[in-house]
């Protein structure tokens, strides 16, 4: 029997990958597969299932074994779904929505401003609209209405006619609105998948697998995960109840806002997560929700959408109205059936992008400069904390990931606003549980509200206190930030040469994909290649050539590097020879296919 492999195992392998122990951004190199289980596990799936070498081993690097294999390259929706009544509550949630779909009630959606809450508002709302019900979506805004359901807007919903309000995206710790919501007689529904207090608001049910007392084991879901599964128990109860299954809405048409969820609120691409992102993005590719095919126009993206292209590309669109424009667009697009409607919001997602893009880049820069002079005084600060009165709300989160990336450690950024109070959002690393930090801020008093997930959170602070809000995360995390750091180091799944890389070897190695979170995106290292030529493109890219020693050349970019010590590395390095590190993709040019190397990192030798 093959034993058992820890990752902490792996990371010890005495010797580093290509002998690189410090790269130009300051790690260690190391083989992802140096533990001889998973080597052995690789060969496996060579011999028994004849996969080519470079792919046995990205998927024994990712804690597939061979009996596993073959599920894993082809993975079936089917097959990995649980029974949705697992879920605490799940029952409860369904009667309510049953007996609504039944008298035909006017049911109010409250979603959050994110991508997770307007693909689960709208994923609902289709739903219920499917069976002729009265919907009515409301998204917060930002700045006047902050994260979660409010007392104002839940009045207002129910003064419309709405007798069931269902909260998705949010709701897990909206005591006071979910206490008025009650009051006023309005049945409350709950599909969240945020970190729960120990004391839940009042609710006829409250869906979340992250409820403390939730054994499912499917707290990896996002919110649009939750609410699949809700209407796939619905789907169930409704047949149950007479409905002739003609009349339901086919929910596998609805996996494609699963998927974009799933990819943008950054979950682990793994299991279930992984099916509905493989299956969405099928669905997507057939282009029948009319503003995701927009939006994909509006991106310019001609090639069929794969799994980075939702996060980099789709994502951030929908974002671009919450964070500086109207909180409401994202849901709208993804609901609409009219053509013209669909163009037009696109058109001003698109622009809204582009003008976040300027915000964040002016914002990100001060904020780099605090913390380079904050890193200078205390080189081994565990979380980073920056503030100012400057930045706008809508992209605070935006900055801590960027402080993050380039940091290495947890990071919150605050926009100081002129009530008094302080937003903000932060970003973490594996290892640091940031959501739980915060939550335990709130309970000591320390913030008004907040909550998340491990690595992303956010959180409203009173008065301005961000340096008192700081000390306790740093207390809270300064021991498991150090750990996660000691063993810092990027992990390598092989070697490739230039003439190696081919659209066809770069097909290969992404069927063990998608990847993401929880299922890194395969790295690999090209030993001794010379840079030929480099020079800065876009929004502070950096594209270079690189050939092999026998002469074979391929295009390769590093992403948001002109101005650290890997653009650096590069625009200074024409004629050098380096170890290249870095994933690999196909670039589609005018119907072109070319491989080429995303460089996450250089290294010298000898």
């Amino acid at each position: 029997m093959i034993p058992p492999v820890s990752a902490a195992h792996a990371l010890d392998a005495p010797r580093a990958f290509l002998d690189v122990t410090r790269s130009v951004l300051g790690r260690p190199w190391r083989d992802r597969c140096a533990d001889p289980a998973l080597q052995a596990y690789a060969a496996t799936m060579v011999q028994a299932h004849a996969l080519p070498e470079p792919l046995a081993r990205v998927l024994a690097g990712r804690g597939i074994r061979p009996a596993g294999a073959e599920a894993h390259l082809q993975p079936r929706l089917r097959d990995l779904m649980p029974d949705p009544d697992c879920l605490v509550d799940m029952e409860a949630a369904v009667e309510r929505l049953a007996r609504a779909v039944s008298t035909n009630e006017c049911v109010a959606i409250f979603g959050d401003y994110d991508v997770d809450g307007a693909a689960s508002a709208a994923l609902l709302a289709a739903y219920l609209r499917g069976l002729g019900l009265d919907v009515r979506i409301h998204i917060p805004d930002r700045i006047t209405e902050g994260y979660g359901p409010n007392v104002a807007a839940v009045t207002d919903l129910h003064a419309a006619g709405a007798t069931l309000l269902v909260t998705v995206d949010c709701g897990t710790s909206g005591h006071a609105p979910l206490e008025a919501a009650a009051a006023l007689g309005l049945d409350v529904v709950v599909l969240d998948h945020h970190g729960a207090p120990e004391h839940l608001p009042p609710t006829r049910a409250l869906v979340n697998p992250n409820r403390l007392d939730d054994l499912s084991g499917l707290g990896h879901l996002c919110a649009a995960g939750v609410v699949f599964l809700t209407l796939v128990a619905l789907n169930r109860r409704l047949r149950r109840d007479g409905l002739d299954a003609g009349c339901l809405p086919d929910l596998t048409e609805s996996l494609d806002l699963v998927a974009l969820a799933t990819v943008a609120d950054v979950v682990p691409l793994t299991g279930l997560n992984r099916a509905f992102v493989l299956q969405g993005l099928k669905v997507m590719r057939g282009r029948g929700r009319i503003g995701l095919a927009a939006l994909l126009d509006a991106a310019s993206l001609s090639e069929p959408p794969e799994a980075w292209h939702l996060g980099y590309l789709v994502g951030p669109r929908i974002n671009a109205g919450g964070r500086i424009g109207d909180a409401g667009l994202g849901a709208r697009l993804l609901t609409t059936a009219d053509p013209a409607e669909a163009a037009r919001i696109a058109a001003e997602l698109d622009r809204l992008n582009r003008e976040r893009q300027v915000i964040e880049a002016q914002a990100v820069a001060a904020a780099e400069a605090e913390m380079d002079h904050a890193l200078g005084l205390d080189p081994d600060r565990p979380v980073l904390v920056a503030a100012s009165a400057d930045w706008h709300p809508g992209v605070v989160g935006l900055i801590a990931a960027r402080l993050k990336e380039r940091f290495g450690r947890p990071a919150f950024a605050f926009a100081l606003r002129p009530d008094g109070t302080a937003t903000g959002s932060g970003r973490s690393i594996p290892g640091a549980d940031l959501g739980h930090a915060v939550r335990s801020a709130v309970e000591a008093g320390l913030a008004l509200k907040g909550g998340g997930h491990a690595m992303a959170a956010g959180v409203t602070l009173k008065g301005f206190d961000v340096s008192g809000f700081g000390a306790h995360l740093d207390a809270a995390l300064r021991d498991t930030v150090a750990e996660a750091r000691a063993v810092e180091a990027l992990l390598v799944d092989g070697t490739v040469s230039a003439g190696g890389v081919t659209a066809e070897m770069v097909r290969m190695i992404h069927r063990a994909g998608p990847f993401g979170s929880a299922a890194p995106e395969p790295t690999f290292a090209l030993p001794r290649h010379r840079i030929v030529d480099a020079g800065i493109v876009g929004n502070g890219h950096v594209r270079t050539r690189l050939r092999s020693r026998d002469g074979q050349a391929i295009g390769a970019i590093a992403f948001r590097a002109a101005h650290g010590p890997l653009g650096q590395a590069l625009l200074s390095g024409i004629g050098s020879e380096l170890h290249v590190a870095g994933t690999l993709s196909i670039d589609t040019w005018r119907g072109a296919e070319r491989a080429q190397v995303r460089i996450c990192d250089l290294a010298h030798f000898g």
